[in-house]
């Protein structure tokens, strides 16, 4: 299933934490990027990684999984094979997110059925610092 521009627009225009699945230290990592990239934009950014649970990366305190992250949960995004989302999704779930993106090369119907059943909104195969700027230049465009 498809998203609409103007869906992606209003998540995120409408978030403001977002929990980052897969978060990784190593510059070379998109995760990496992408986080630093969303803090930029003035986001709440939660790097969530178990292994690295503790943990500072850009400044922020990385957490072992989403149960342990201090406030709500606006977005969940996913950087993790698509095979690891289902269980990603039942704990975005147990905490109320309202958004599941998944990023690029990562989708599962599967999943993304469950989260929608569920209320959330589900973005798949997509990344929120490509979108945010082509929406944007879209969106200045068409005044």
């Amino acid at each position: 299933m498809t998203v609409s521009d103007q869906t992606i627009r209003a998540v995120l225009e409408q978030t403001r934490t977002i929990a980052l699945i897969g978060a990784s230290p190593k510059p070379e990592r998109p995760s990496y990027r992408v986080m630093r990239f969303l803090l930029d934009q003035g986001y709440t950014v939660y790097p969530v990684n178990p292994g690295q649970a503790g943990n500072q990366l850009h400044g922020q305190t990385v957490y072992a999984s989403l149960a342990d992250i201090p406030e709500p949960i606006d977005m969940v995004d996913i950087f993790r094979r698509s095979e690891d989302v289902g269980p990603i999704v039942e704990q975005a779930q147990a905490i109320k997110a309202k958004t599941i993106w998944m990023q690029l090369g990562v989708s599962n119907d599967t999943a993304a059925s469950t989260a929608r059943a569920s209320g959330m909104t589900v973005v798949m195969n997509r990344c929120p610092a490509i979108e945010l700027p082509r929406l944007k230049a879209a969106y200045s465009n068409d005044q």
